[in-house]
C-alpha cells in the first residue's frame, strides 16, 4: 500500500466515492476493495457477474467500475457496452478493465467496448493509482456514436501491452485534430446515425443529439450563423415525440451539404 496526500485524495474523492467491482474471484475483489477504501472510497460493492452488476450500477450509480475481462457468469467487453448504451446515469462512469490476459486482442477488445483504462494482473497499486488519477484528472472526450459510445479511442491507455504491434490499433477511425476534425467527426455521425436509425432508433437518436450539441458549441466560437441556422432547424426537428427517420432527413442532409461544399468554397475563397 501506498501514502497519498489529502490534497490528492480530495481531487480524487468525486470518481472514487462510490466504486463498483465486477469480479467473479471474491480474493481478487477483496484486494481492490482494500485498495479503493485506503484512497477514500465510501461505498465499494462487489459483485460477480453481468446480471447482478448492471443491477447494481442502476442502483448505486458509481463514478467507477472496475470489470474483470472473463470468468464465470461474466464477459467484461460486453458488460462496458451494455453499460454505455444504457439509460443509466452511470453510463459515462470511468471504467478500468483488469485481467492477466494483456495480449493485443484483448486491449483492443477492451477499448473498443468503451472502457477508460486498461489494468493487467498481477498489478501494484501505483499501477492502479496512476490508472484512477487517468480517469480522475484527465478527462476526455466522449465519443456517442452507432458503432463505438465512450471515451475518445486516442488516448486509451494500452503501456501494458509489450508486444510488436504495441499501439498499432490505438488509432481511432474518426481520427481528427482540431476543430475541423471534430466537425467532420460529428458529420459523419450524423450520417451513419440517418443511415441506421430505423436499425437502432435509441443510440441513433442519442448520437445524433450529441452531434448537434458538438456543432452548437462549434458555431460560436468563431462564430459561424450559417451552421448555428442549421443546428437550430436540427434541434427543432428533434423537439417533437416520436422521432422519426423522415422527420430528422432534411435537417441532418442539409448539415451533411453545407460540409460537403466547404472545401469548395474554401479552396475558392484561397484564389
Amino acid at each position: 500500500m501506498f501514502a497519498v496526500d489529502r490534497r490528492s485524495l480530495a481531487k480524487l474523492e468525486p470518481v472514487v466515492q462510490r466504486v463498483l467491482v465486477v469480479d467473479p474471484n471474491m480474493h481478487a475483489a477483496r484486494l481492490l476493495t482494500e485498495i479503493m477504501k485506503g484512497l477514500g472510497s465510501r461505498d465499494v460493492v462487489v459483485q460477480p457477474d453481468q446480471t447482478l452488476a448492471l443491477m447494481a450500477a442502476e442502483e448505486m450509480e458509481p463514478g467507477l467500475i472496475f470489470i474483470e475481462r472473463s470468468g464465470e457468469g461474466l464477459d467484461g467487453e460486453s458488460l462496458a457496452r451494455a453499460l454505455r448504451r444504457s439509460h443509466m446515469q452511470c453510463r459515462r462512469a470511468a471504467i478500468i478493465m483488469v485481467t492477466a490476459d494483456a495480449t493485443e486482442r484483448a486491449i483492443r477488445g477492451a477499448r473498443d467496448s468503451g472502457v477508460h483504462e486498461f489494468l493487467r494482473k498481477p498489478f501494484t497499486s501505483t499501477d492502479l493509482y496512476k490508472r484512477i488519477t487517468n480517469v480522475a484528472l484527465k478527462p476526455r472526450g466522449w465519443v456517442e456514436a452507432m458503432g463505438y459510445v465512450g471515451p475518445d479511442r486516442r488516448r486509451f491507455n494500452s503501456g501494458e501491452f509489450s508486444g510488436k504491434k504495441k499501439r498499432k490499433a490505438d488509432r481511432f477511425e474518426m481520427d481528427f485534430g482540431g476543430q475541423a476534425g471534430v466537425k467532420d467527426q460529428a458529420m459523419r455521425i450524423l450520417a451513419t446515425a440517418l443511415e441506421r436509425f430505423d436499425s437502432d432508433p435509441m443510440q441513433a437518436a442519442r448520437a445524433i443529439r450529441e452531434q448537434a450539441a458538438t456543432l452548437k458549441a462549434l458555431a460560436m466560437r468563431p462564430a459561424d450563423p450559417g451552421l448555428a441556422v442549421a443546428v437550430d432547424d436540427l434541434e427543432m426537428s428533434m423537439a417533437g415525440a416520436p422521432l422519426t427517420k423522415a422527420a430528422l432527413a432534411a435537417p441532418i442532409e442539409a448539415l451533411l451539404a453545407m460540409h460537403r461544399a466547404e472545401p469548395l468554397a474554401k479552396a475558392g475563397g484561397s484564389r
